[in-house]
């Protein structure tokens, strides 16, 4: 990649505008004439639909605005970029987030793409999933790996703590996640059920399903919902932001509540009740289900072009999960070691549920999800 420190950002082959570094290392970002006339906000916060050059706050999470982060990859994908550059001979400190987004590339989750694209991609041979484990695990183990480039072209983008692959098949794309050496042999299993009992608690959810393995019960995978595939084969790339994203954040830092998640839902979708009660619902069930990982990156909004407006997306990435510190990640109205219905409720609540339906969806969910708790319970 040649390094001329800027970066031109596309939607659907359609010029959205230009990254540039600036002296501080932060990433400035400035829209196209074209886009501002015909185009949306990608950031509806941070990036208003006008002509300006924005540049992000000096203590930006890598210099760069939310939504970009957004593109790039993480834990398991962030670790996968790094030893192939190390493989490469390049030092992972001497290539900044202009060149990180150049990697991504067209491979990144979402619509947004980048030019000029960096590959740093080799061939290989696709393994058996039992396979591709084994080698994710070599890797995390910080064992040497024959596959590396196998699981880089895979893997995309994607972050997460656990390693995860893209796959294409008759019935569309899926992310198909593996276990990390600490996870019990049976995590794909625990997550279908996480899956299934969302759906019966209301919650929407994308089409999920259970891989085979000569191993254990089997890998999960979940259908991609930033993609859609239509009828005639072609794929459509729809444009997702998180809530990390939407709000400058970092997810790593436990610095939000349910109560920021509901008034943020309720601005972006137009005070929509079926929104309301969805997030209200994913609250409930990460509760009573204990999934305390429930970080601002696993919540995201889906921008439709048709309707010209933001839409949350179907929820993701619940498991049973205990942080380090045994507290949720995002606080149920200041509550984050043990909330129960009284919490939920006012949070529901003081977002405009009544407070009679929002009892009712708790004990429901409660009723629902606690088996699967104590089920799973370490």
């Amino acid at each position: 990649m040649s390094r001329d420190k800027t970066v031109r950002v596309f939607y659907h082959d359609r010029l959205v505008g230009i990254l540039a570094e600036t002296a501080d290392k932060r990433i400035a970002f400035e829209y196209d004439d074209s886009w501002i006339e015909e185009g949306f906000t990608i950031s509806p916060f941070s990036l208003p639909l006008r002509k300006e050059v924005f540049l992000p706050g000096s203590n930006a999470p890598e210099g760069l605005f939310g939504v970009f982060r957004d593109s790039l990859p993480d834990a398991w994908g962030r670790l996968l970029v790094d030893r192939i550059l190390r493989k490469r001979g390049l030092s992972t400190d001497s290539v900044g987030m202009l060149e990180r987004l150049a990697i991504v590339g067209s491979g990144g989750m979402g619509a947004l793409t980048y030019q000029p694209e960096w590959d740093i991609r080799e061939k290989y041979e696709a393994g058996t999933l039992d396979e591709i484990a084994d080698a994710c695990r070599s890797v995390l183990l910080n064992e040497d790996s024959d596959s590396l480039d196998m699981l880089f072209n895979m893997a995309g983008s994607s972050g997460g703590a656990r390693p995860k692959v893209l796959i294409t098949d008759d019935e569309g794309e899926w992310i198909v996640k593996f276990p990390a050496p600490s996870d019990i042999d049976d995590i794909g299993l625990q997550e279908y059920e996480y899956s299934l009992a969302a759906k019966k608690c209301g919650i929407e959810m994308p089409e999920t399903k259970l891989c085979p393995s000569q191993k254990h019960s089997g890998y999960f995978a979940v259908r991609r919902f930033d993609r859609v595939m239509h009828t005639d084969g072609s794929v459509v790339r729809k444009h997702m932001i998180t809530a990390e994203g939407l709000l400058e954040t970092d997810h790593r830092l436990p610095n939000l509540d349910y109560a920021d998640l509901m008034k943020l839902c309720k601005i972006l979708t137009f005070s929509n009740k079926d929104a309301l009660i969805q997030m209200y619902r994913r609250m409930c069930f990460n509760v009573f289900a204990h999934n305390r990982d429930d970080h601002s990156k696993n919540f995201s909004y889906i921008y439709n072009d048709e309707k010209d407006r933001y839409y949350l997306s179907p929820a993701y990435d619940l498991t049973y999960s205990t942080t380090y510190y045994g507290e949720h990640t995002t606080a149920i109205g200041g509550e984050a070691h043990n909330p129960g219905i009284k919490d939920l409720v006012k949070v529901g609540s003081d977002a405009g549920l009544s407070k009679k339906l929002c009892t009712e969806i708790a004990e429901e969910i409660r009723e629902l999800a606690q088996p699967l708790s104590d089920k799973w319970k370490l």
